[in-house]
């Protein structure tokens, strides 16, 4: 059993939405993007959110005035990176489709308050197509991951690299099947970790893939997903890495767990959990709070860890209820 405490930091109408990026730079939040209405990409505005006690100062949220910003989309994914937030795809226009940006990345400089476009070095070369609802991980030097998610039709169940320093994509070892959006990938211990998602009829649960990207191979850890021995299956849920008590660790949290029959337009069964994953021992544990204060279920929210705090912690925003309301709270997790 893992204990930790949960702690509202806000709740704040202006950011109010679902399927949005949340990433953590030096006790900050920057939030973009997402959809308040179905299918209807709210502005680009950048949110500065503080989530660490020693970065507030009037207020802690305020939006940033950037230049060059990308245009409005939903189900995106973002990375931290050297002190950046790379941020591929997503969905936007009228016609709510992939945004293809032929292999590029938007970059959000907090320090210099800008946008930027990272373009492949070689544009001949493959590049991972534009898509939604996917996920990203990197591995706190040179390279992001890219895996699976929503293309024009269908699901993927691809893995990418980018090498930040060269701008080069390569295409790795496909992930197990089935393909899935709502995945989430982490990277911990030199290797790709990735759980859930929804293949199109189901959630997916019961299986930890893990790539090692020296053999360029996946391995499988299985487990009862049960939500009593480890996590329930679920999709647009997260994972995160994290050292908790000394020893690397993954974090999952909440998600959906049926989905609504009006698809996007409404909200399934939405869990309220959040387990730890202990990587040397293989093991699941359900994490029990202490407090009563606490996050309501939700999916198609997204999370961070907070790097520079005192100890290990994350910072959550928004997402979608179970009463199928955009929700504008942030919270921090603290163990």
């Amino acid at each position: 059993m893992a204990r930790a405490v949960w702690t509202q930091l806000l709740s704040d109408a202006s950011i109010r939405r679902s399927s949005q990026t949340l990433a953590v730079i030096a006790g900050n939040a920057y939030l973009y993007g997402g959809e308040l209405q179905p299918r209807e990409p709210v502005n680009s505005t950048v949110y500065r959110i503080a989530v660490d006690r020693e970065f507030v100062t009037d207020s802690r949220i305020s939006p940033m005035t950037t230049s060059d910003a990308p245009q409005p989309r939903v189900g995106a994914a973002s990375t931290v990176i050297n002190g950046k937030v790379y941020v591929f795809s997503g969905r936007g226009g009228t016609a709510m489709t992939p945004i293809e940006e032929s292999g590029s990345f938007w970059v959000l400089d907090p320090a210099a308050s800008a946008w930027s476009q990272v373009a492949p070095a070689d544009p001949p070369s493959p590049y991972p197509v534009g898509r939604s609802y996917h996920a990203l991980a990197n591995n706190g030097k040179d390279t992001i991951f890219l895996h699976a998610g929503c293309p024009e039709k269908g699901r993927l169940c691809d893995l990418w690299a980018f090498n930040i320093v060269t701008r080069q994509w390569q295409e790795l070892a496909p992930a197990p099947k089935p393909e899935r959006g709502g995945t989430s990938i982490a990277f911990a211990e030199g290797k790709v970790f990735r759980m859930n998602g929804f293949d199109g009829n189901k959630e997916q649960g019961g299986a930890l893939d893990v790539f090692d990207p020296e053999r360029n191979a996946w391995d499988t850890i299985t487990y009862p997903a049960d939500g009593i021995s480890g996590p329930s299956a679920r999709s647009v849920s997260c994972l995160l890495s994290l050292h908790i008590s000394g020893k690397p660790c993954l974090v999952t949290m909440f998600g959906e767990h049926d989905p609504s029959s009006l698809g996007h337009q409404g909200a399934g069964k939405m869990l309220a959990d959040a387990w730890i994953f202990e990587i040397e021992s293989h093991k699941w544990a359900k994490i029990e709070v202490d407090n009563e204060s606490r996050p309501q279920g939700r999916g198609w929210f997204d999370a961070d860890v907070i790097p520079s705090a005192s100890q290990p912690s994350i910072a959550v925003h928004g997402g979608l209820a179970e009463s199928n309301d955009r929700l504008g709270d942030v919270w921090r997790l603290d163990f």
